[in-house]
Formats: structure tokens, sequence, C-alpha cells
């Protein structure tokens, strides 16, 4: 059964519309080439990236949690990268590290169906928010370069809550921001600690984007595997 109760609705960014896997891939791609990281000694592009995975995805755990600063996770995922391969090189790790957020706001890849649902839920008179962790300028351009701007009335990031995901500050900052009431308004995201259970603690609904088919504790209100399935909701 559809539920009609709902008129905001607040999405995450990265990782629940825009596939930040399929974009950073395709960045790294060209710096492996534009900092020879063949010639110094990485010969596995695939497995170099997946390094980069698991030390940006520690990091910004760590980074949503108040341990480490800003600055610190941007060049700190790559360094840790190289230093996988025996490649001590600060200044090369932070010129990629740079080059990495020049280039990477300017990818266009979408996960399946997002379009589509953004259409379709501004059909149906739904207010559409975002709430994103990542920082404000690259977020914005990520946007409009994806052709994504025009959906979202409010667009929340950490940088201007002064709070990040899974702080329950920045989910009331966000409703005081679209005027909206907890009661009426839902969270869509992919993130069960930062959007599942921080929405949670500040009284919302969610929506539990399981692309991957993750395992969790937590009961959101929906949990979806695709977009599409948004449909069945709203």
């Amino acid at each position: 059964m559809k539920r009609i109760k709902y008129k905001h609705l607040f999405f995450d960014l990265d990782h629940t519309l825009w596939d930040f896997e399929a974009n950073a891939k395709e960045t790294f791609s060209e710096l492996y080439k534009t900092h020879s990281l063949q010639q110094k000694g990485i010969d596995d592009f695939d497995l170099f990236f997946s390094r980069y995975s698991y030390h940006n995805t520690r990091l910004w755990d760590r980074y949503t949690k108040g341990f480490i600063k800003q600055d610190e996770l941007r060049w700190k995922r790559v360094w840790l990268a190289l230093l996988d391969f025996k490649i001590a090189d600060e200044v090369l790790a932070r010129a990629m590290a740079a080059d990495f957020l020049d280039g990477l706001p300017n990818r266009k890849n979408l996960f399946p169906y997002t379009i589509e649902i953004l259409d379709y839920l501004i059909s149906k008179n739904y207010v559409l928010h975002l709430i994103t962790n990542g920082f404000e300028n690259i977020q914005h351009s990520k946007l409009k370069h994806s052709n994504l701007t025009n959906y979202f009335k409010e667009v929340i990031t950490s940088e201007q809550a002064g709070s990040l995901k899974p702080n329950k500050e920045i989910f009331e900052f966000a409703l005081k921001a679209a005027n909206a009431n907890v009661e009426e308004s839902i969270m869509i995201g992919d993130n069960i600690e930062a959007d599942i259970k921080g929405a949670m603690s500040a009284g919302l609904d969610t929506i539990f984007v399981n692309h991957i088919n993750e395992t969790t504790y937590i009961q959101p209100t929906f949990i979806i595997h695709h977009l599409k399935e948004l449909e069945d909701i709203f």
C-alpha cells in the first residue's frame, strides 16, 4: 500500500543517486596515466583503486565521527593507497588528491533510474531535498554536471549545517531549512549509520537504499534495492 503522508523527501547524494564508485574509478583511471603510476611500480590499476576505496571508506568513517579533519581525509586516502605499494611520496599523494577533487565532480554516472524516479516524484508533487556530508563546492558541482540541480529545493551540506551525518543536528537543520515537519518527512540513503541511524535519531522515517545487499541490524521504515522501488512507496 502506498503511503501519502509524506511531503518532503530528503535524499543522500553519493552512493544513493550519484554513483561515487564508478565516478571515482573513472577519475583515478586518468590520474593513473597522468601521474605515471605504472612507471612508479603500480602495475595493477584495479588493485590500486581497491586499496584507495578501502582507505577512503575507513577515513570517511573517522571523518564523520570527528576523529580527523577534512584536509587529512582528502590526501591521506591517496597517501595510504600509495603506501600499500611502498610509495612514500607525500608530494605525489597531495597532487593526486587535488587532481582527483578537480576531476571527480565533472563525472556524470548515476545509479539506474535516478532521473526517471526524480521526475516521477516531482510529478507527484513531492518536495525533494538533499542532505550530504560531501564538501560544499564539490557536491554542487556534481549536481550541476549530472543535471540534478533543479530537482532539489534545499541542498544541505555538512559544511553549511556545521554538523555531519549521523548527528541529529544536521537533520534538524535540514528540516528547518526546508520548513518541513518531521511527521511529513522521510530520509532516503544508502549508509545505514550516517543516513538511516542518523535520521532515526532525529525522529525521521527512513528508506534504506540497499544497492549492495548489505546485512543490517537496524530496521528502517522501508528497504529497497533499486531506485525504481520508490514507486511502490510514493
